[in-house]
């Protein structure tokens, strides 16, 4: 039987799974787009990359997530 400390490590721990889930499925799906959505300047081939499915500039997206 489990005490009440394992039972928050283990809710802690589904809680930590979920979140996690919705930020991947948050993210955007696809191939990156070549130009800035909000800027219009052309994304590093590496940032799109890396990020896949992204579609600002490392600049802008600093911006929007403030």
């Amino acid at each position: 039987m489990a005490d009440i400390a394992d039972q928050a490590q283990q809710q802690e721990a589904y809680q930590l799974q979920d979140s996690l889930a919705r930020v991947a499925a948050a993210r955007p799906q696809g191939p990156s787009l070549e130009l800035c959505e909000d800027c219009g300047e052309r994304i590093p081939e590496k940032r799109r990359q890396a990020a896949p499915g992204c579609t600002r500039c490392i600049t802008c997206q600093e911006k929007a997530e403030l």
